[in-house]
């Protein structure tokens, strides 16, 4: 033992037998803190490691989206393929289900419809059907009322001229935007109104749009957020033509462009469709 250790334990020793004990007794409260704080800070180390690695996971699960075509006016075949390409490029997961019913005409009530729960297991339901002669109200709000509860929805081009003949707005409140028809095609100056909104980040300044009708726009509903907007070239007129909407719990992403093969080969267009996808679906 060294003279310095020894002067330690020699004054350690004549301490008064009280002293003594406290100072043992502080040292191993002193030591079991410090394992305490050790262990508490390691299982908060792993606990934000496995949140990490779940959130990881859950941004890299592919999207289940269901996208419903169909009817009048379009190739939806194209517009199909297109739409999965875009994502597929852009890196975005998605799981497609893709249901074409009803025939080329304006009026139909499609199968898929009629099923209870047409809806469940998908976290986006795009709408890119065109029916404007269907008006059965029971029928329609089979369709909004999943979409009221909560699922997430994407509406596209004749989306918003479809069920055109309805009496009740069921429909147009979920779509956020009523519209009952259109101007020429054209290609229209898009001026984006939103710049910081998830959907638009990519969206370019100055940009036209491809070979296209404009949607007139007769109302905005009250829970509608406009994007962006084209100007008409007959009445000089601004009219949304990108947009979201929250329809009861779900949140509806919406564009009337879309009309044309150019429109769904246009890379702003489908920038701003699969951002709001994604959007939609909350990632």
């Amino acid at each position: 033992m060294n003279i310095s250790t020894m002067l330690k334990f020699s004054s350690f020793v004549s301490k008064p037998l009280g002293f003594r004990f406290a100072s043992l007794v502080l040292t191993n409260v002193s030591q079991s803190l410090g394992t305490a704080f050790l262990l508490l800070a390691l299982a908060l180390s792993q606990a934000n490691a496995q949140e990490k690695s779940s959130i990881e996971k859950s941004s890299k699960k592919p999207l289940s989206v269901l996208l419903v075509t169909g009817g009048c006016c379009h190739d939806y075949d194209f517009q199909s393929k297109s739409l999965q390409l875009a994502a597929k490029e852009r890196g975005v997961l998605v799981e497609w289900t893709i249901v074409n019913q009803g025939g080329k005409g304006t009026k139909a009530m499609v199968d898929l419809y009629k099923k209870a729960n047409w809806q469940e297991g998908f976290d986006v339901v795009i709408h890119n059907e065109c029916f404007a002669d269907t008006d059965d109200p029971e029928y329609i709000r089979s369709i909004t009322k999943p979409h009221y509860e909560g699922t997430n929805a994407v509406v596209i081009h004749c989306a918003m001229h479809t069920y055109r003949s309805a009496q009740i707005d069921d429909w147009r409140e979920f779509l956020g935007v009523t519209s009952r028809h259109h101007e020429h095609q054209s290609r229209y100056p898009v001026t984006v109104v939103q710049k910081d909104h998830p959907i638009m980040k990519d969206f370019p300044a100055d940009s036209k749009s491809a070979m296209d009708e404009l949607y007139i726009i007769e109302k905005v509903w009250p829970s509608t957020t406009v994007l962006a907007t084209s100007k008409s070239e007959k009445t000089g007129e601004e009219q949304p033509v990108y947009w979201t909407n929250q329809y009861g719990k779900g949140r509806v992403f919406g564009t009337t462009y879309g009309h044309s093969n150019d429109t769904f080969s246009d890379k702003a267009f489908l920038n701003a469709v699969v951002n709001g996808i994604v959007w939609a679906a909350g990632r």
